[in-house]
């Protein structure tokens, strides 16, 4: 398939050379076909890149999926997998993953590189998923005014998670590992029933009690 060609020619330049070809006309004389070919599929190397990013996270929701465990785990646990596969396919793509946010890292912490907008958009629909299923099974606290935020929230973490690995240096990336961990606790420890539940559930209490007084 010729979108297929054209995506692993990019990826390959890039790799090569550590920065996008000089223009499509360039890259499109590599594979002897004509420029138009090109905008048949994409319209920048931008968009390929943005695509690049989108199928890491959708092959690791695939793979994670796919585990006999899967059906099994809560949201939590669902939530880790996919981090940890999905920390696998980076690891085997490293190079790319880090001149890519490179090359697109915004200047204020905590916004979005535009390379990762389509990533960002099936990993927030996922994230409602697992919210959706942990409410259902009470792993998740049912919030009306606070849950639609929830997934923005968890795409931060998503960002944290994906800084750290640019920048560990462990072997292995282990401490990348740990730091989902940490991060997917701490989350999931927020959303869950809490002290700030047993403190809502206690006022709602008194004022029922307050009024039928």
């Amino acid at each position: 398939m010729e979108k297929d060609r054209i995506k692993q020619a990019y990826l390959d330049y890039v790799l090569r050379h550590n920065q996008p070809p000089a223009s499509v006309y360039q890259l499109t004389q590599q594979l002897d076909l004509p420029e138009a070919e090109f905008y048949r599929y994409y319209p920048t190397f931008a968009a390929i890149d943005r695509e690049l990013w989108a199928d890491f996270g959708r092959n690791a929701r695939t793979r994670a999926a796919q585990e006999p465990v899967w059906a099994d785990y809560g949201a939590r646990e669902k939530l880790l997998a996919f981090y940890f596969t999905l920390l696998e396919i980076l690891k085997q793509n490293r190079s790319y993953a880090l001149q890519s946010l490179r090359r697109s890292m915004p200047a204020v912490p905590g916004f979005t590189p535009r390379v990762l907008d389509d990533f960002r958009q099936d990993f927030e629909t996922f994230v409602a998923d697992l919210l959706r299923e942990g409410r259902l099974s009470e792993e998740v606290a049912a919030r009306p005014l606070l849950q639609e935020q929830y997934p923005r929230a968890f795409w931060q973490q998503a960002l944290f998670v994906l800084g750290f690995f640019a920048k560990d240096e462990s072997l292995n990336f282990e401490r990348s590992d740990a730091a989902v961990e940490k991060a997917v606790t701490l989350s999931f420890d927020l959303v869950g029933r809490n002290t700030f539940d047993s403190a809502l559930d206690l006022a709602r209490f008194l004022i029922q009690s307050a009024r039928r007084a």
